[in-house]
């Protein structure tokens, strides 16, 4: 058995739902592949299986996989969460797959998944809110500020469907409302030790 490593590079969570492939394309093209980072999509349609791990791979030279149990993360990929499933991070630095814990309903699949980062992981954290429906995410803004992360939103106006960042906004726990590009842009410089602009 191996022996935990301390995962202390940085973890992006991108949060979206309709209209967020445009935004996850426009962020993605827009991150070189060797950043440093874990870039992390937690998509929060439940009624069918993703595609995004074959479509994303044609927008970035980061590796992009399908989350399954005990996938280890490791940073300059791009990882995206199956359908139906709640997503969590251990203190070992591996995906935990658990049922959906909200089948019905809107889902609050972004919002379990950046708890359990605020839990766990101790690196850097970016919370990113992109296009969807809903306010996925948003209470647990709060929670990774409490623990040092950064959080951003996209700007409604650039949003397909502008619900979710609004409600992020409303959250009052923003530090960042940009278009997918600029987030990209403030990705880099985060992880290139610059912090807040």
């Amino acid at each position: 058995m191996n022996d935990p490593i301390k995962k202390t590079f940085p973890i992006v969570c991108v949060g979206g739902s309709a209209g967020g492939l445009d935004a996850y394309v426009r962020l993605l093209q827009n991150l070189p592949p060797d950043l440093g980072v874990a870039v992390v999509i937690v998509n929060h349609i439940t009624t069918m299986p993703t595609q995004l791990h074959t479509v994303l791979p044609r927008f970035t030279r980061m590796p992009v996989e399908l989350i399954y149990d005990e996938l280890i993360i490791l940073p300059n990929r791009v990882f995206i969460i199956p359908a139906k499933r709640d997503l969590h991070v251990d203190a070992a630095g591996a995906f935990q797959l658990e049922p959906i814990s909200k089948p019905h309903g809107w889902p609050d699949v972004i919002t379990v998944f950046l708890h359990s980062l605020a839990k766990h992981w101790e690196g850097q954290i970016v919370a990113v809110i992109v296009s969807g429906y809903d306010g996925d995410g948003a209470i647990a803004l709060r929670g990774i500020k409490e623990v040092g992360g950064i959080t951003i939103a996209q700007l409604p106006s650039t949003a397909k469907q502008p619900d979710m960042p609004q409600s992020a906004i409303d959250s009052g726990c923003i530090d960042f409302i940009l278009s997918p590009e600029d987030i990209a842009r403030e990705i880099r410089r985060i992880a290139q030790g610059k912090g807040r602009a």
